[in-house]
């Protein structure tokens, strides 16, 4: 682990402003997608069903009081304590937006957008890069004490580390806000090591995301779970109406019985899903491919010799996945692959055998 110091509002050596979703573009529209970690075959038709039906409600503004009483009930919490987000990614904005940190600290390698928006809005950024020699987990001592804001994201993407809740919960400190981006812990059989809900870890702030799980990316919503005190401050940054009625509608869906039953048995599916595709990476090691492990979200990050050019002639075979580069503490050397079925991933074995072929011959 070490920490470095990022200035200025641009980052010659990561494009923090490269997604997923940039590899299906253009050229690559038809591409079968391992780079996008949106479960497949979402929204289902329930949900989409109730989606089109606040359709009729559109002449009217959103009312999110529903919503935010669904999401309070499923967590636990007074509703005082949820605001809900255009995705996930808008959160960040306003926290970057609301709280004036002095010390700001990201935690690397992890989604790219908390540091892009603290620095958009005028911050200095301290990272810390976690290594990949302990298995990109967070060690103890590794954030500087004199960090009043800290962002980690649990499990992490693109690593797939899962860090233990009281691994966590030990960051935190008074007068720090720490905030822990849960976007894909409802990947996570049983939610181990989840914090929302808490209420007595000091300064903690816990965003969750709908948009991975249920295929909602297009639709944009999210929530935080923090003190009244801390949504309140990112309430008064957020634009008037910011989730649609549509989002609203889906929200409150995703937040009952029968919705928590169905994502809960898709992440026991992500889960045998994801060890049949890291059994037939464990094929390629004598390739020089490595696997971090264990994976516990619905994507692997994987190091292998040409990365760059297997991900050229993966391309070029019809399937597109994620380029590790952009993300700090990473190089051109990793790759993130998204979980599928395993008739996808079979394919993609097949297509992954002739790229490290093609691209060490």
């Amino acid at each position: 682990m070490h920490t470095d110091r990022a200035h200025g509002p641009t980052d010659r050596a990561h494009d923090l402003r490269h997604h997923g979703d940039a590899e299906l573009r253009d050229d690559g529209a038809l591409l079968i997608d391992l780079a996008v970690n949106v479960r497949a075959d979402t929204p289902p038709a329930w949900l989409r069903e109730r989606i089109a039906d606040s359709l009729t409600g559109l002449a009217a503004y959103p009312d999110g009081r529903a919503a935010r009483a669904a999401v309070a009930a499923r967590h636990g919490l007074p509703v005082e304590h949820v605001l809900l987000t255009a995705g996930a990614a808008e959160a960040f904005v306003l926290l970057a937006r609301a709280l004036k940190a002095r010390q700001p600290v990201v935690v690397h390698p992890q989604f790219t957008e908390p540091e892009a928006a603290l620095r958009d809005a005028g911050h200095s950024v301290e990272r810390v890069l976690l290594r990949e020699a302990d298995g990109f987990r967070l060690t103890p001592g590794a954030v500087p004490e004199d960090a009043d804001l800290v962002l980690i994201g649990n499990p992490t993407n693109p690593t797939s580390v899962l860090h233990p809740a009281a691994a966590i919960a030990r960051l935190a400190r008074p007068g720090r806000t720490l905030v822990v981006d849960e976007a894909f812990m409802d990947a996570v059989p049983g939610e181990r090591e989840a914090l929302a809900g808490r209420t007595d870890i000091p300064g903690l702030v816990v965003l969750r995301s709908l948009t991975k799980t249920w295929g909602l990316a297009g639709l944009r919503i999210g929530y935080v779970l923090a003190a009244p005190e801390t949504i309140a401050e990112l309430e008064r940054v957020q634009p008037l109406w910011p989730v649609s009625t549509p989002a609203l509608a889906a929200a409150e869906a995703c937040m009952g019985s029968q919705a928590l039953a169905e994502a809960a048995h898709a992440a026991h599916r992500v889960t045998a899903d994801r060890a049949h595709l890291v059994a037939g990476l464990a094929e390629f090691a004598p390739d020089g491919l490595r696997v971090m492990e264990p994976a516990e979200a619905p994507f692997v990050l994987v190091r292998v010799p040409n990365a760059v050019a297997v991900r050229r002639h993966l391309r070029d075979l019809g399937f597109a996945v994620r380029r590790g580069d952009t993300f700090p503490g990473l190089d051109d050397q990793w790759l993130r692959l998204a979980v599928r079925d395993r008739a996808t991933v079979n394919r993609f074995l097949q297509a992954l055998d002739q790229a490290v072929t093609l691209a060490t011959g």
